[in-house]
């Protein structure tokens, strides 16, 4: 069950309304950096955790939180609006509060919300959860959050700076704060769970059973031959089970060749085995005459 006293995390003030800042935070809302995504996020990891029970809680506690997060957004979105015009006579250019129609507001902030907002970014494409990552293996879910806060942290610091109202400053110097807690947290999870010692992920897979001779190699593909040197051509590789090395990529399979197109499948006569055979049974009759 999920619970709310109706109170904000963190107050929420803005001391001079800007509809096109109001624009700007619904990136933080439902773009793919923003709180809906990593709540959903952790939400899911969190219904789907096997395992220790505590993974499960700290998911479950975290996304909650992030829950409250997209409330102070929405929050200062409308609080951004206020003052707005809700007609194009009402609309003086010159004016950001006034002129906010014809300087780029969100035309849905007016029409479909009443001033309030929405459940998408800043370029009004609804939230679809695409990049909900929960893939039921708990280090690999560690590592998509690290990734996710730390997207999320750059976008509200862009925020950050776009902006000098106090109580926006205010506010986004919080949502910052609580990214650089749970990009510790995810962290601290990875290490409480053995660190290194997760890799590769999934690490339950036998590695005797993959071809070990790619395991630590880096592949070059620039034309030129020319290898990019790092810590990750040479030396102990980061799980300790083995050393980089580096080499130019090789084809190591022919060019594919697949069997002649179906006369059923809507495809060209060209594409098409010899006459007279049908369906597949003429698809593979060609395909073995064409590999003898």
């Amino acid at each position: 069950m999920f619970y709310t006293d109706g109170k904000l995390q963190y107050p929420v003030r803005v001391e001079a309304p800007n509809p096109l800042f109001a624009r700007a935070l619904q990136q933080a809302i439902g773009g793919v950096e923003g709180e809906i995504r990593v709540a959903m996020q952790y939400m899911f990891q969190s219904f789907g955790a096997r395992g220790p029970a505590k993974y499960r809680d700290m998911l479950l506690n975290t996304a909650t939180e992030e829950l409250g997060h997209i409330e102070m957004l929405a929050t200062a979105v409308a609080l951004n609006l206020e003052g707005a015009p809700l007609s194009f006579t009402e609309d003086v250019s010159s004016d950001a509060v006034a002129g906010a129609v014809l300087n780029g507001m969100d035309f849905r902030h007016i029409l479909s919300t009443g001033l309030a907002a929405l459940p998408s970014d800043a370029n009004g494409v609804p939230f679809d959860a695409s990049h909900v990552y929960a893939s039921g293996n708990i280090a690999a879910d560690m590592y998509a959050n690290v990734t996710a806060e730390s997207s999320g942290r750059a976008l509200a610091v862009r925020l950050y700076n776009m902006t000098d109202d106090p109580g926006m400053k205010d506010m986004l110097s919080f949502l910052i704060a609580r990214d650089t807690m749970h990009q510790q947290q995810w962290l601290a999870a990875i290490e409480d769970m053995g660190g290194s010692a997760n890799l590769p992920i999934p690490n339950s897979f036998p590695q005797d059973e993959e071809n070990q001779e790619f395991s630590y190699v880096y592949l070059g593909h620039m034309t030129d031959g020319s290898i990019p040197e790092g810590r990750w051509t040479s030396g102990a590789s980061i799980d300790g089970k083995g050393s980089f090395t580096s080499e130019v990529s090789q084809p190591l399979g022919d060019k594919p060749s697949l069997a002649p197109a179906r006369p059923d499948g809507g495809a060209q006569t060209g594409q098409i085995s010899k006459s007279g055979m049908g369906g597949i049974a003429g698809a593979v009759e060609g395909a073995i005459e064409r590999n003898i």
